[in-house]
């Protein structure tokens, strides 16, 4: 299982994660009662529940850079380009707008 953390201005807004079933999205409970909080997208309103879907969520996916940004991060990083959870964790940290993408290393990678 992959798993970044999901921050939006800085602020843990939720987790996002991949496994055999497909990718999952959860809004962190703190971020759900500040009075300011916001969806990440609003395709993806606040609530308490997980989103769940078999294809990285279109919102995620859109913060994957394109063309010759993207060509450059398969070749640097070696990634697979239809691997889109790595190239999401490789490529987001630092993405231009308010969410960023900190991915969660375990300890057996």
């Amino acid at each position: 299982m992959r798993k970044a953390i999901v921050k939006v201005k800085d602020i843990v807004a939720g987790l996002i994660s991949q496994d055999e079933e497909g990718y999952h999205f959860i809004y962190d409970t703190a971020y759900l009662q500040l009075p300011d909080a916001r969806p990440v997208s609003l395709t993806m309103p606040l609530q308490n529940t997980a989103y769940t879907s078999k294809v990285l969520f279109p919102f995620f996916d859109g913060l994957i850079p394109e063309g010759w940004l993207l060509d450059i991060a398969e070749k640097n990083w070696k990634l697979n380009p239809r691997d889109r959870m790595g190239l999401l964790l490789a490529c987001c940290k630092d993405c231009i707008g308010a969410v960023s993408i900190h991915e969660i290393k375990t300890g057996a990678e």
